[in-house]
């Protein structure tokens, strides 16, 4: 299958911490919203197959506490949301926002495989109390745990692209 080659194209400086983190930031925000939605359509489905009596009666026995079936839909949801991005143009609304794009080393998007490797890595980046992240102030790359292993690298994009 041929790689999709991103536009612009050339070589580009790697994005700092601060590109990064304020990004994440947007896209934490972006996540939440997504996340309450489809907890809501989710609850809505449920409601429609028990009815409202037998849902709030499961729900004051605590029968719904850890939903493992919600859980796993909003973990996929929020793969499904980075996936879509960072395979089709490199960049989340947040990396739009703050001129950054993951890509590989050739300027071509990331495949689907490097994108789930990026999202698993990615949690553990931060629960080691994001060394995983901080990583890239000593990398010669400046790369994150989750940039090495899944091969791609996250680049600062010159400011004046849209004004071709």
């Amino acid at each position: 299958m041929p790689k999709h080659l991103l536009r612009p194209q050339g070589e580009f400086p790697s994005a700092g911490l601060p590109r990064r983190l304020a990004a994440m930031f947007y896209d934490a925000l972006l996540c939440l919203a997504l996340l309450i939605v489809v907890s809501f359509i989710y609850k809505l489905i449920q409601m429609g197959i028990y009815g409202e009596a037998k849902l709030r009666q499961l729900s004051d026995a605590g029968a719904l506490d850890g939903d493992p079936l919600l859980s796993t839909t909003l973990v996929l949801c929020l793969f499904g949301f980075f996936a879509k991005f960072w395979t089709h143009n490199g960049q989340t609304l947040g990396m739009q926002v703050w001129g950054i794009r993951v890509q590989n080393s050739d300027g071509s998007a990331i495949s689907l495989w490097q994108a789930l490797l990026r999202f698993l890595v990615a949690v553990p980046s931060w629960l080691a109390c994001g060394l995983g992240y901080l990583w890239l102030l000593w990398d010669k790359d400046k790369r994150t745990w989750h940039d090495k292993y899944s091969d791609s690298q996250v680049v600062q994009l010159p400011k004046n692209i849209h004004k071709k």
